[in-house]
């Protein structure tokens, strides 16, 4: 099968990268990191296709190590065990290894607990890829001992500087006749940056997609005309649909206030539309999560029990499997009774504390473990409501300023 031209012009160095200056620029923190040939163990943390992968061998070209790369998809605990014997026999010879993780955020914790102790003693230089918050999905133990990397989406200009590169070495052959597009439609894109322009704009902020898009329109291009058609027929970006843009935020808060009305069917209309565009499961099951509490609260507990379940469930099984779970879920949580109790004393507290700051805790509410707290009066008329009769003292709970103040009606 012939090599895709995306991954063909993957950079082998850094004056080949695009993007990323803030990491790769003079002043970038990897290339700050390479000139002093000291690399710590990291995670890279970005959306997919921003170069982590690409930096990733880079940096393992410079320092002339093992480059050893694991995808947590389809690789797991044995595999690493292979990685690290061939590490350990590395370390003997003074030879460093990099260990490239991609997706790492599929791994399990006791996976990713694996790698504690040969990221600490440093037989391995761990740099973990993950489109997912690391606070999140990747254990406490391991972010201690690794350097988060953000990587930002690669802005339009990015692309389109990338596309322009790719036609040109393309069109002066210097790929090797790798591939044998028609000279007369690389011209064409060479003279119009308008169609280059429109499959950056396309591809939003995927350099893959956008290098895939490019190779597809070339190869249609061998028996069709070159127009802004056949890039939309090459591109197949059919669904209005930006990640981190506004019709982002207007589906999720279709979904939130459709299910807010109590309405199952456009909740699950707005939820598929989103899928179907290529959202990520999990954020959707999150944001139900999050309804789940703001909106249905103690009026149905069990609607934040099973909110969590299927969570889980997206998380173990994945696309297609568990758009059926997201579906139920939606279901039960338009048609459940709503109360946003909850969330309104949230707002109410995060006012009080806002407005009125460290407020001290009343003095028969504190522990007194000394005798010095004792005679300051700490713990002094503390009422234990379970030696009352009625079980419930109605003592004074609130810092003396908000005494009385009431966040549930």
């Amino acid at each position: 099968m012939p090599q895709p031209l995306a991954d063909f012009l993957r950079p082998s160095s850094l004056a080949d990268f695009i993007g990323q200056k803030e990491l790769v620029g003079d002043n970038g923190l990897i290339k700050k990191l390479l000139e002093t040939g000291k690399i710590p163990s990291m995670i890279f943390w970005g959306p997919p296709a921003s170069g982590k992968t690409s930096l990733a061998n880079i940096i393992s070209n410079t320092q002339n190590a093992e480059f050893i790369s694991l995808s947590a998809v389809m690789q797991g605990k044995e595999d690493l065990k292979k990685v690290l014997k061939i590490a350990n026999q590395n370390k003997l010879e003074n030879k460093p290894t990099i260990l490239f993780i991609d997706e790492i955020h599929r791994w399990n914790k006791a996976q990713q607990d694996a790698l504690l102790p040969f990221v600490e003693n440093g037989t391995v230089t761990l740099i973990g890829a993950t489109t997912e918050n690391p606070s999140f999905s990747i254990i406490s133990a391991l972010l201690s001992r690794c350097r988060v990397i953000v990587f930002k989406p690669h802005s339009t200009q990015d692309i389109l500087t990338a596309l322009q590169k790719a036609v040109d070495l393309l069109s002066k052959n210097l790929v090797k006749n790798e591939f044998n597009f028609d000279p007369k439609a690389l011209q064409i894109l060479q003279e119009k940056v308008d169609l280059l322009n429109y499959i950056a704009k396309l591809s939003d902020a995927d350099l893959r997609f956008a290098l895939n898009t490019l190779e597809i329109t070339l190869e249609f291009a061998r028996t069709n005309s070159l127009d802004l058609e056949l890039i939309q027929k090459a591109a197949q970006k059919s669904l209005l649909y930006d990640k981190n843009g506004e019709e982002h935020y207007n589906l999720i808060s279709a979904v939130h206030k459709s299910l807010r009305s109590s309405n199952a069917t456009a909740g699950v209309y707005w939820i598929i539309r989103m899928l179907t565009a290529g959202e990520d499961p999990l954020y959707i099951a999150r944001r139900l999560v999050r309804f789940a509490s703001e909106d249905i609260g103690n009026a149905n507990p069990n609607a934040l029990l099973l909110a969590n379940q299927v969570y889980a469930t997206v998380q173990n099984i994945g696309m297609p499997e568990c758009e059926t779970a997201l579906v139920q879920l939606a279901e039960f949580l338009a048609k459940s009774p709503k109360n946003n109790s909850a969330y309104n004393a949230l707002n109410l507290a995060k006012a009080d504390v806002q407005k009125f700051g460290s407020l001290p805790v009343p003095l028969h509410f504190r522990n007194a473990p000394t005798k010095l707290m004792k005679n300051l009066g700490y713990g002094k008329n503390y009422q234990y409501d379970h030696d009352l009769p009625s079980k419930k003292s109605d003592q004074q709970a609130m810092p003396e300023s908000l005494e009385g103040r009431e966040y549930f009606g």
